[in-house]
């Protein structure tokens, strides 16, 4: 039955051209809206629980409002003074400094301020405390000049230094938390490295670096065979292997990290087990926790199922009939093992490899607890920040370091290996 010339559904033959666009963009429009309202709540999920806090650390590694809105009269003045003088700054800023002190000890925000340059200054809380207490009674109008005076009640307003100090900071945004990150300061004006006993996270970025290496490292050693066994021997024993290399994650980190404790420690069961063979003096037992050999084995055991999963799943993919093929022609089993099945099985490396290091990287729990001093990661110094200090700024700053250094490491592996080439199941 055709179409009339009243008919309000006109058959697709009797549509124009551009009638049909236009119906085809509806219909292509509705399905986009409906996918995206499938995913929103994923989209939601990963913009509050991803995106925002990375973009809330990348502000905060950034920040420096504390010393602008607290001292904004002093931040003013002294923009005409040079950083670099060896006199100390004139009388106004003296003055604006008495003036914003007796505001912030009113509003009670000047512990805000010293907190904040105490982390750059060493004893700039005990100033603030002391000049707090003096300038309340001062009147800005009739008490002046207060250069003396503020000396007076403190010998550190006679000290380039603070003045320095107070200067690098006084912007509304500062690199001086990366510096921090990387052992250097700008309290004097210009950036120099820190003194030896106040330098740390730089070593700890390359101990988090090379210990996570090993670690991979050695997931790779002990992983390999076993992925080997687990996609070569007959279905009902890989099962049950497959069960024990997944047992792990049935069981709390906290209980696993817990009981290498127990484990190593000095009167722990393996030191118990030595003594008790001859192998090591019951005075002389061995120190095998609380530094870094405690770190490397209990994470070596904890990530070693990030390593054989993915080997596993592509060896499995690996046809036997290629190997025994190579041995028809002449290979011995290692050659044929190394030239036909290993390469073969480096897509699983790579997926493992890059799995375990990245994971290696930001691990906190297990150094805290088995590491000690010496097995401390950068983790660990960033939750000191967090905890004990509250310094935001040095906790963002090397937690950003870190994000890209993995995007870095990501990139290169991108480009080096192919990121197309590996599998993860």
């Amino acid at each position: 039955m055709t179409s009339t010339a009243t008919d309000p559904h006109p058959s697709d033959e009797e549509l124009t051209g551009g009638e049909l666009k236009r119906r085809l963009a509806r219909a292509l429009r509705r399905q986009k809206i409906r996918a995206l309202l499938l995913i929103a709540p994923l989209l939601l999920f990963i913009l509050l629980g991803f995106i925002a806090p990375i973009g809330s650390m990348l502000f905060r590694s950034v920040e420096n409002n504390i010393v602008t809105d607290i001292m904004p009269n002093t931040v003013a003045a002294l923009q005409t003074w040079d950083v670099d003088s060896t006199e100390l700054p004139p009388e106004p800023v003296f003055r604006a400094v008495v003036q914003d002190i007796q505001v912030a000890a009113e509003q009670r925000t000047a512990m805000q301020l010293a907190r904040r340059m105490n982390f750059e200054v060493p004893g700039f809380t005990t100033l603030m405390r002391q000049t707090q207490r003096a300038v309340r009674r001062w009147d800005v109008e009739t008490d002046g000049p207060f250069r003396d005076q503020l000396i007076e009640v403190s010998s550190d307003w006679g000290d380039l230094h603070t003045w320095r100090a107070l200067k690098a900071y006084s912007s509304e945004y500062t690199s001086g938390y990366y510096l921090a990150a990387v052992d250097h300061t700008m309290v004097s004006g210009h950036i120099e490295p820190l003194p030896d006993d106040r330098s740390i996270h730089i070593m700890l970025f390359w101990r988090t670096a090379w210990m996570s290496a090993l670690i991979c490292f050695m997931t790779l050693l002990l992983g390999y065979p076993v992925a080997f066994l687990l996609a070569n021997v007959k279905e009902r024993y890989a099962n049950l292997l497959l069960i024990m290399v997944l047992l792990p994650f049935w069981t709390s980190l906290l209980v696993r990290t817990s009981s290498w404790k127990v484990l190593l420690q000095e009167q722990g069961v393996i030191n118990d087990f030595l003594v008790w063979l001859g192998l090591v003096a019951d005075d002389n037992r061995l120190s095998m926790i609380n530094n870094k050999f405690g770190v490397i084995v209990a994470m070596t055991h904890i990530l070693l199922p990030f390593m054989v999963l993915p080997l596993y799943s592509v060896m499995k993919t690996v046809p036997p009939s290629y190997v025994r093929a190579a041995k028809s022609l002449g290979a011995n089993d290692w050659t044929a093992f190394w030239r036909v099945y290993f390469p073969q099985s480096i897509p699983g490396i790579g997926a493992g490899a890059i799995l375990v290091f990245i994971i290696a990287v930001g691990y906190y729990i297990t150094p805290e607890l088995v590491g000690g001093p010496s097995g401390m990661f950068i983790s660990n110094r960033i939750a000191h920040q967090w905890y004990v200090s509250g310094n935001w700024g040095l906790v963002g700053a090397p937690g950003t370091i870190l994000l890209v250094a993995v995007l870095v490491l990501y990139w290169v592996y991108d480009r080096v290996v192919g990121i197309d080439n590996v599998k993860l199941g």
